[in-house]
C-alpha cells in the first residue's frame, strides 16, 4: 500500500506541477513541490526499510542480471524484474535532481523562487531555473518510455502491470519468494523522517 500510495500521488502532483508551471501558476507550484519533495524521501527510506518489493537491494541489480533477464535466463521474481529495477532508479534520480534544481531556482524577479534559493547567487538561482525547466524535458521522455513499456508488457508479453499497482494482489510467479510486508512501525518512521526532511529544507532552513 505505501509504495502504491507514493506511485499514484506522485503521478497526479506531477501533472499539477507541470500544469503550474505551464500557465504560470508558480503559488500552486511552490505549494506542491515541498509535497512532491517529502514523497520522494519517503521513498528512499522506504526503499530501504519497506517491504520486500519495495526494497532496493531486491530489484536493483547489476549488468549481468539484467542481461539474463534479457536473455530469458533470469529467475522470476514478484516485484520489478533487472530492467524494471534500473528503470525505477533512474525516474527516482531524475525525480530527485529536478525537485533539488527547483530548491535552489528563481524566477527573473526573484518573487517565485525556491526556498534554498536565498543561499546562491542570482544568477545561479536563475541558471538552476533554466536547468530545472530543460530537465523536465527529459523527465517527459523517460516517462513516456515507461509508458510505452507498460503497454508493451501489457499487449504483447501479456503481464499487466497496472492492475497490482491499483489493488496490490499479484499471483507469484513459480518459484518466486512471495512479498514480506513491513510493518506499520517502519511506515511511521519513514514518513517522519521525509516529513521532518522536507519541513528542514523548506521551512527551517
Amino acid at each position: 500500500m505505501p509504495t502504491r500510495l507514493f506511485h499514484w500521488l506522485l503521478v497526479v502532483l506531477i501533472g499539477v506541477m507541470w500544469w503550474s508551471a505551464e500557465y504560470h501558476r508558480m503559488d500552486i507550484h511552490l505549494l506542491v513541490g515541498p509535497i512532491v519533495l517529502g514523497l520522494l524521501l519517503f521513498r528512499l527510506v522506504w526503499g530501504v526499510i519497506g517491504g520486500s518489493t519495495a526494497r532496493f537491494a531486491n530489484f536493483i541489480r547489476g549488468p549481468r542480471a539484467a542481461m539474463s533477464y534479457l536473455n530469458g535466463r533470469a529467475a522470476h521474481v514478484l516485484g520489478h524484474n533487472p530492467i524494471g529495477g534500473w528503470s525505477v532508479a533512474i525516474m527516482l534520480l531524475l525525480l530527485c535532481t529536478q525537485v533539488g534544481l527547483g530548491l535552489f531556482a528563481s524566477d527573473e524577479d526573484g518573487f517565485a523562487a525556491g526556498p534554498l534559493s536565498k543561499y546562491v547567487t542570482y544568477g545561479s538561482a536563475r541558471k538552476l531555473a533554466h536547468n530545472h525547466h530543460l530537465l523536465f524535458n527529459v523527465l517527459l521522455v523517460f516517462m513516456a518510455l515507461h509508458v510505452a513499456a507498460i503497454l508493451f508488457y501489457a499487449l504483447v508479453k501479456r503481464n499487466n502491470l497496472v492492475g497490482p499497482m491499483l489493488h496490490g494482489r499479484r499471483e507469484a510467479p513459480a518459484g518466486a519468494a512471495g512479498l514480506v510486508p513491513a510493518s506499520p512501525a517502519r511506515f511511521l518512521i519513514a514518513a517522519a523522517i521525509a516529513i521532518g526532511v522536507t519541513l528542514l529544507l523548506t521551512r527551517w532552513l
